[in-house]
């Protein structure tokens, strides 16, 4: 594929286009696809991009890029780590590009990991073309498991794990199953009392039902004093405004909880891209719009 030089020309083989039928985001991309499978589940894609380096594409929905994915990353790792004073017992759902596991293997106090990703060719696709990002997938904390993550929960022991991440794509396909109220019960069974559980929520604007809804049954779940919505800025992500929900089995609040010093030391060890203290607590204001939505 040839792209052309003339800026403003526009050819829809150059592009990967991700819409919801009312709005979309465009990506260019250069050259030929890298890599692409097409799973028993989805169809997996590696796309090399002009000015934003290597693309993860899932059913051509963009699940990330490297030059921006450090923002979601860290973000639904270090916001529930930073609050939660003694996690050992880690549970992973989804996160077959591996940054999630790479942000997690920074906190020494964690013992165990497990990960459940249904689709072993994002796992491969990901330790293939997108090293900064799978870094950790081989660590030796991590128990990595190619399975369904909503059996997976459903048979875990009551109580198994400290924090659970539900690192998950959109609400299609085989990632439709967790964003079911009978799987967050099965969530919420296997978290230890004082155990929090961060989500992948959607964006308020591109998929405004799915992120209602969402909230909505998180919130029969854990209670609705326990479940808190807060924003982290994605440009490679449709309208560039994306949520996340950090929810807790009688556990800590999650900015006044927040250790600020151990914030502040990881910020410093780790040289971290998007995460800082002040962002933590910022990212739980809301405007009144998302206020009145949920």
């Amino acid at each position: 594929m040839v792209l052309s030089e003339q800026p403003g020309q526009f050819n829809p083989e150059e592009w990967v286009i991700d819409d919801n039928g009312k709005m979309a985001l465009s990506i260019r991309i250069q050259g030929d696809r890298i890599f692409h499978e097409v799973s028993p589940y989805q169809t997996v894609e590696v796309f090399d991009t002009p000015g934003n380096g290597k693309m993860l594409t899932i059913d051509r929905m963009v699940m990330c890029t490297e030059a921006d994915e450090a923002a979601y990353h860290e973000m639904i790792v270090h916001v529930p780590m930073l609050t939660h004073p003694q996690v050992k017992d880690v549970l992973v759902i989804g996160a077959g590009d591996g940054g999630t596991i790479r942000e997690l293997v920074r906190h020494q106090e964690i013992e165990r990991i497990t990960m459940v990703e249904i689709d072993e060719a994002v796992v491969r696709a990901s330790k293939q073309f997108l090293p900064t990002i799978s870094s950790a997938l081989e660590h030796s904390k991590l128990n990595l498991l190619i399975d369904d993550g909503i059996n997976f929960v459903k048979n875990a022991a009551d109580s198994s794990y400290d924090l659970v991440i539900i690192d998950s794509s959109d609400p299609v396909g085989p990632s439709e199953g967790l964003f079911t109220k009978s799987f967050y019960q099965d969530v919420y069974r296997c978290l230890r009392p004082g155990g929090v559980v961060t989500v992948q929520s959607e964006s308020p604007i591109f998929h405004r039902n799915a992120f209602i809804d969402l909230n909505k049954c998180l919130k029969e779940v854990f209670g609705i004093e326990s479940v808190h919505c807060y924003l982290v800025f994605i440009p490679m992500y449709p309208t560039g405004m994306w949520s996340l929900t950090y929810c807790s089995k009688a556990g800590p609040d999650p900015v006044n909880n927040l250790d600020v010093s151990k914030a502040e030391k990881i910020i410093r060890e780790q040289d971290l891209r998007y995460y800082n203290a002040d962002i933590h607590k910022a990212a739980f204001a809301l405007p009144n719009f998302i206020q009145k939505m949920i």
